[in-house]
């Protein structure tokens, strides 16, 4: 007989030597903190203030100049063309001698802090003591698919892992019956940069994103079928994996495959109570907003991320904006008109998770973070629409050790540039893994010859707020 000769790199191993390179490939298993389980929690490199993280995504950019960052000057030369001494700005749509565009929205001191918040967020405002504003982010690209995919991985371009496979990387999933990394995409509609931003790039596939459904019940067949027990459909997950070890492949989708029969198991068995809202009080479900236009669809998806993080899932991302243009926060041709609508059906559930998490106790382990992939333009869009803006713009932070009740970092008097204390996008990811108790320069992954990390080359906490 012909010796087979596409063996695996393991048999390879266990044949090498006499058998002894099988040993050696089980004393580095044995020794890898991973162990069997690439889950398994772990510990931080250093102590951490927070366990989970929820990204609020606003996507297709919100106006910092009506939300967070009033600009009295901007609102003096509305319709006047920007003067030349704050320089000059690349956009995709605004025309050359476009038209300065003043805030319709009205601002007020908010808390005992005293920050301002515009009135298009009136129950936000109510948390504000909590929320750390960071005024002067800014990030590389003006464009929806490369902002994305900077926002989440911290590159321009697709391929690269996103921050909450990064996160589950180097902390693993508190809860082993249920996904570490979850994203709850709006129901409008896929993005421009589309999954691959949220995906796990190089990173072990067992990091990649759960992405759920929407509606009542956003994970299809969640429920054992009609006539199905519990131990007979254990019976067919183990033949199931029994057949996949059998193939004996040591591909990386594969062995995640694997594990995802597991974990569906699992959650058939435990999570659909986690899933049924319904259990929840009835006054609960007002905060939020559940039940009642136009926050019931981004409510429930708020209060289910807080029932996840309660369960231990690490990271969760929950998008407000789907489908083309006008679908997301992306206001091109009328800023009001988006505007209301969208912060309409966000802020009261955005509130609600807050207030939620804070009187259970679990604001101060969760940090949730709040913004788009850029903001918008100074100058109008045919008219009374803003343009993508990336020069300057305004995210914040909550929980998990974050100094709420402050303002950071500021933009120019018409909120083109970010001016005092800019902070790249790539500075918001070190400070979320720095109250994660992740060390950027730990927290690598070896990718064609170099040692890859979320932050690049290096990014700076944002050492105000933390």
């Amino acid at each position: 007989m012909h010796p087979y000769l596409g063996r695996s790199r393991r048999e390879f191993l266990n044949d090498a030597f006499g058998g002894f390179g099988g040993l050696a490939l089980s004393s580095l298993f044995a020794s890898d903190i991973r162990g069997s389980d690439p889950l398994a929690t772990r510990k931080p490199h250093f102590e951490a203030k927070a366990k989970s993280v929820i990204f609020l995504f606003m996507a297709g950019g919100p106006s910092h100049l009506d939300t967070f960052d009033q600009k009295t000057l901007l609102n003096k030369l509305n319709g006047q063309p920007r003067p030349a001494e704050f320089g000059e700005a690349k956009y995709q749509f605004v025309r050359k001698g476009a038209k300065l565009l003043g805030s319709a929205r009205t601002f007020a001191k908010h808390g005992k802090s005293g920050v301002e918040v515009s009135d298009l967020f009136p129950h936000t405002a109510k948390c504000v003591d909590d929320i750390a504003v960071v005024r002067s982010v800014y990030c590389d690209k003006v464009v929806h698919s490369a902002a994305q995919y900077e926002l989440f991985s911290g590159r321009v371009v697709p391929g690269f892992p996103s921050m909450g496979s990064w996160v589950v990387h180097g902390l693993g999933s508190e809860n082993q019956s249920l996904p570490g990394y979850i994203v709850m995409p709006d129901p409008g509609g896929a993005l421009e940069a589309g999954q691959p931003m949220y995906s796990n790039g190089f990173l072990p596939a067992v990091h990649q994103p759960t992405m759920l459904g929407s509606g009542p019940w956003p994970i299809r067949n969640l429920d054992l079928p009609s006539g199905v027990t519990a131990a007979e459909r254990q019976k067919t997950v183990k033949l199931i994996r029994d057949l996949n070890e059998a193939h004996g492949s040591d591909d990386d989708d594969f062995a995640a495959r694997i594990r995802s029969h597991d974990l569906a198991f699992k959650m058939q068995t435990e999570a659909p109570e986690l899933f049924d809202i319904s259990r929840e009080k009835q006054e609960t479900l007002d905060l939020y907003g559940v039940g009642t236009k136009p926050t019931d669809d981004y409510g429930r998806r708020c209060l289910l991320a807080r029932r996840l993080v309660e369960k231990g899932v690490r990271f969760v991302v929950v998008v407000s904006g789907g489908g083309p243009g006008n679908m997301q926060w992306d206001a091109h041709k009328d800023i009001e008109e988006n505007h209301k609508r969208m912060a309409g059906q966000t802020d009261k559930p955005v509130a609600g998770l807050l207030t939620d998490l804070k009187r259970r106790g679990l604001l101060d382990s969760t940090l949730v973070l709040w913004g788009g992939e850029f903001g918008r333009s100074p100058e109008a869009q045919d008219g009374v629409g803003r343009d993508h803006h990336n020069l300057g713009f305004t995210m914040w932070l909550a929980g998990g050790g974050i100094k709420g009740g402050q303002a950071v970092g500021a933009t120019d008097a018409i909120g083109l540039r970010a001016v005092e204390e800019p902070y790249h996008v790539r500075d918001v990811h070190t400070t979320i893994l720095h109250q994660l108790g992740l060390d950027q320069e730990k927290l690598t992954f070896p990718h064609l010859g170099r040692r890859e990390r979320l932050t690049l080359v290096e990014g700076k906490v944002i050492k105000r707020i933390v």
